[in-house]
């Protein structure tokens, strides 16, 4: 199945677009002195990650591009892989044999459906094509593909009839990726038709997992998708900003770190 290549950022560059989604707006000064390297060098990469529409350049400094829109799937592939890949084995390992899923839209619930394939007889039932394709070569794997409107960008399924689907089933276990956690715990989106999927896929599930990497902590998002009191448990690379740790604690709930792996 064919699916948009991913560009992989360097080190610097990703480290450089989480920077900026945490301040909002960064000089290039301010960037040349933080990561020790000259003007020259960081204009480069800024104007980079501009043609990869993941920054937006103004005069003298740069910042993210307006929130209405997410990042091209195709970069989102590259970025905080190694992140997602290790808050996938994670959450793999609440996942018992047997069990039942609904598996969401995202490039971390990707690698989820990667991480997921030493468990046995799942059953499956998503509106990501892509997650289609890597579990349904699972042994004893049973997946079933939710109807609606296929997105080329990232073989998405979204639509009336992909809530309806949804709606007709009742999982152990829904996973679901996220595009931002703000201030107050709650859960945003870009795009209203994976939020109204996502709700669905919440509504239906004995427990939800979100899964989202550190760079989705107070970023912006246009669409309000839920709020923390409907999540189980969070699974991420790194701990929650001290902002945000009352606002889990009242919503009750769980955080799962994934640790780095040693050497």
């Amino acid at each position: 199945m064919a699916q948009t290549p991913a560009f992989a950022l360097n080190i610097r560059q990703q480290e450089i677009l989480t920077y900026v989604q945490r301040e909002s707006f960064v000089t290039v000064e301010n960037l040349a002195n933080r990561f020790q390297m000259t003007p020259q060098t960081i204009r480069r990469d800024i104007n980079l990650l501009a043609k990869l529409n993941l920054l937006q350049r103004y005069h003298g400094g740069v910042s993210l591009p307006c929130s209405a829109e997410n990042i091209a799937y195709g970069a989102r592939q590259g970025l905080q892989s190694d992140e997602k890949r290790r808050i996938a084995a994670l959450v793999a390992e609440h996942i018992p044999d047997q069990a039942t899923l609904f598996i969401n839209i995202g490039t971390t619930t990707e690698e989820v459906a990667k991480a997921l394939s030493r468990r046995r007889n799942l059953r499956v039932i998503t509106n990501n094509l892509n997650v289609a394709a890597i579990m349904s070569a699972y042994p004893g794997c049973e997946v079933i593909i939710a109807g609606g409107v296929v997105r080329a960008r990232d073989l998405g399924v979204t639509g009336e009839e992909t809530i309806d689907f949804i709606q007709r089933f009742k999982v152990d276990f829904g996973i679901v990726g996220i595009s931002s956690i703000d201030t107050d715990g709650t859960l945003r989106d870009f795009d209203y038709r994976e939020v109204r999927v996502a709700e669905a896929i919440i509504a239906n599930s004995r427990t939800v997992f979100l899964v989202a990497d550190h760079s989705k902590f107070v970023r912006p998002a246009l669409v309000k998708l839920s709020d923390l009191s409907k999540i189980d448990a969070l699974f991420t690379d790194q701990p929650i900003p001290e902002s945000l740790v009352a606002v889990f604690k009242e919503a009750n709930t769980d955080v799962h770190v994934a640790a780095k792996i040693a050497g």
